[in-house]
């Protein structure tokens, strides 16, 4: 009885702490993320705050006084990692950053190439468009964009890597998964019944509550998110036609949302050739600049964890069963009550099958 009244009160403490946090998280929400940048000199440096220990700094996980500054120098080659699920922020990923690191290296004199290094399973519609356009603009500038497929280079991914003009995955890399997600829809009404919950949303517009898991998902419904699929499917086979210099009809041939290994998409022409990363730097040292030696200089962005992420990770952890397990619904239904990724997406998620 002592260790349950000590747990809730510990578990009191911990919720209070991160409604505190949470504020002050919502008050430094206009601060930029810190990212990361490794190198040697001729390129971006990270400039930290000499402010040791500031306390609202800390409780919000950013930093103001921390910017990138340019060092002018030597030539470089920067390698750009587009990492986990591409959409506005997470964890990995973080797409204001990518855009405006794109912009930045398209004006820096001692930038002489791009090379992307993806390790994602796509993303929004969007955001993966956005990236590809992005990557059409360095490319004005006269300098190439070349793409390095991680392990995982799929959907978005596969669609960002068609901005660059010559593409060389790992021999383990899995790509491809060229098609849509319009939207997923749960229709939980039926066990909702038998658990005797009831759930109703007030709306007008007889599909302004289409996708609620409230609600059965009727055939015009359906139609709607079908041409939405449909639109998005297109400007994906268009542009894997335009990138690779296929005919449209062969490609969708190859589109039909499967995944495919690095020897498979060489034979399908998704890809230029199979190889190390170490290969590619080989091949663009000697293709475009005559050998040579330019440095690699990486930017990859990095989320610092800020107190609010730790205590609402430990508020988790004292709860330890969420509201949707609490009436019975499973784990993975309620994963995909709580789905993140924006839809309609460019998405493969291994798991699903999608």
């Amino acid at each position: 009885m002592e260790n349950n009244k000590n747990g809730k009160i510990i578990f009191c403490v911990v919720i209070v702490l991160s409604v505190i946090a949470g504020l002050v998280q919502f008050m430094y929400r206009g601060a930029d993320s810190s990212a990361s940048h490794s190198g040697r000199a001729g390129s971006f440096a990270s400039k930290k705050s000499s402010k040791q220990g500031d306390f609202l700094s800390m409780l919000s996980g950013k930093n103001e006084d921390e910017k990138w500054v340019h060092e002018s120098g030597e030539g470089y080659i920067a390698r750009l990692y587009v990492n986990g699920i591409i959409q506005d922020e997470n964890k990995t990923y973080n797409h204001q950053w990518i855009m405006d690191t794109i912009g930045e290296l398209k004006e820096d004199e001692d930038n002489k190439a791009l090379v992307l290094f993806i390790d994602s399973p796509g993303g929004g519609v969007y955001q993966a468009d956005e990236v590809y356009l992005a990557l059409l603009d360095y490319s004005t500038s006269g300098k190439p964009v070349y793409a390095y497929m991680g392990p995982l280079a799929a959907s978005g991914g596969y669609y960002i890597a068609c901005g660059a003009k010559y593409i060389m995955a790992n021999r383990n890399t899995l790509t491809g998964s060229i098609g849509v997600l319009a939207g997923q829809f749960l229709d939980a009404t039926g066990l909702m019944e038998k658990a005797g919950i009831k759930s109703e949303t007030i709306h007008a517009g007889k599909n302004k509550n289409m996708g609620n898991f409230n609600e059965p998902v009727t055939e015009e419904q359906r139609q709607i998110m079908q041409s939405v699929a449909d639109e998005c499917y297109e400007q994906f086979v268009q542009i894997v036609s335009k990138s690779r210099g296929m005919p449209i009809s062969s490609v969708k041939k190859l589109a039909d949302g499967r995944i495919y290994t690095a020897k498979q998409a060489k034979e399908a022409s998704l890809i230029d050739a199979i190889g190390s990363f170490t290969d590619l730097i080989a091949y663009i040292k000697t293709k475009e600049f005559l050998g040579v030696d330019y440095s690699v200089e990486d930017f990859e962005y990095e989320e610092t964890p800020s107190l609010y992420d730790y205590l609402t990770g430990m508020a988790s952890a004292f709860k330890g069963e969420s509201i949707f397990s609490a009436i019975g619904l499973p784990a993975h239904t309620e994963a995909v009550l709580s789905q993140s990724v924006p839809y309609p997406a460019y998405f493969y998620d291994g798991m699903l099958g999608n």
